[in-house]
């Protein structure tokens, strides 16, 4: 199959030729830095994908965490039969469910451990004539300060929420946390290559309710990640993040 049709992964292949947003590295990257906090029992994840398009993060969860119940939701219609289909396919279809819906309204009789999300990041900027494409890339269909209430809405006490978002957009997710009971409990800033600015971040907060006393553990961490070495390939730290998935 033509890799303009799909991704070949080592435990599963990812089809995108339905969806406007094509597998790409900040879904790798957030699907391989994401995780529940360390006191949740891996058997009984639950675990929300927020704009799941082909379903790929899902996918690598799936395959991280292989008894996660994973639920995956995107307003595009033919992303989410895309995702379905992707999921029936893979090793992990019983635990993997895709929805049309939008996180707007969903609703919050089922708290998550998890939640994850690469958003549409372009704000104030020119629209793509192609809807389907608009609706993935611009923050028009779900703004960022949606994405935090409703994610916090939505979470288990004691959970988290990755996200993987511009670099610019860092301290405007930070001051939305502060707003709600998210704390920032991790930071992963992405470079390109050395001497190169900081192009993505990857954003870990978790749920602090004070109320219940649960509170997360110390400080924010914060981790560099630099994708190229000096000759153009594949750092050695990213070879070794992205080892269980890429062929």
């Amino acid at each position: 199959m033509r890799q303009s049709e799909g991704f070949r992964f080592k435990q599963f292949y990812v089809r995108h030729d339905r969806c406007a947003m094509k597998v790409g590295t900040d879904g790798v990257l957030l699907g391989c830095c994401a995780e529940p906090a360390a006191d949740r029992e891996q058997s009984a994840l639950k675990v929300l994908d927020i704009g799941t398009g082909s379903g790929l993060i899902a996918l690598m969860l799936a395959q991280r965490y292989a008894h996660a119940e994973i639920d995956a939701i995107d307003i595009d219609g033919e992303a989410v039969a895309q995702a379905v289909d992707n999921f029936r396919q893979s090793p992990w279809a019983e635990h993997l469910h895709a929805y049309c819906e939008r996180v707007q309204e969903r609703q919050g009789n089922r708290s998550y451990d998890l939640i994850v999300s690469n958003p549409p990041y372009f704000e104030n900027s020119l629209k793509n004539p192609d809807a389907q494409r608009r609706t993935a890339r611009h923050t028009d269909s779900l703004s960022y300060e949606e994405l935090i209430f409703h994610s916090e809405r939505l979470l288990a006490e004691g959970g988290q929420i990755a996200v993987i978002v511009p670099a610019e957009a860092e301290t405007d997710l930070i001051a939305l946390g502060e707003k709600t009971h998210l704390q920032l409990a991790r930071v992963t800033r992405v470079y390109s290559k050395e001497g190169k600015r900081c192009k993505r971040v990857i954003m870990t907060f978790c749920r602090a309710t004070p109320a219940t006393g649960i509170r997360c553990s110390g400080g924010a961490e914060a981790e560099r990640l630099v994708l190229e070495d000096e000759r153009g390939g594949r750092s050695a730290a990213y070879q070794e993040m992205t080892k269980d998935f890429y062929l």
